[in-house]
């Protein structure tokens, strides 16, 4: 097979449009809150974010999110600074409860579509 984009888009190699997820967090107030967001599978945005966190230039929680999180269209909503609190002064970091639920959908949409090996039993002829 010659690597073409024709090629390419036959063998799923790229990731497509955001997922759309719902979320669940319990906020500061004591309530539970549920937002719509959309979640870019795993490509070149956020293997770039990884990569960058691997080699410790940026945070690899705020990198992740920041990466995988967006709009409908697929474009970034959060940056790493607006996650770690350092993007204004009147916000502080974003609350571990959402953090976990943005981390969650991430990976959820990430494990789609992929299959667990099962290990098949084999009989060692000993009884």
């Amino acid at each position: 097979m010659q690597l073409t984009l024709d090629t390419l888009k036959e063998t799923g190699a790229f990731t497509g449009r955001p997922v759309e997820k719902e979320i669940k967090w319990k906020g500061r107030d004591g309530k539970e809150h549920i937002a719509t967001v959309y979640v870019r599978p795993m490509g070149y945005h956020t293997t770039k974010a990884e990569l960058l966190a691997y080699n410790g230039k940026s945070d690899p929680v705020a990198g992740r999110i920041a990466a995988h999180i967006c709009d409908e269209e697929g474009k970034q909503i959060f940056t790493e600074a607006d996650i770690l609190g350092t993007a204004s002064e009147d916000r502080g970091a974003l609350d571990g409860s959402i953090v976990i639920a943005l981390l969650a959908v991430i990976q959820e949409v990430n494990e789609l579509g992929k299959t667990t090996s099962s290990q098949e039993k084999t009989n060692s002829g000993v009884s």
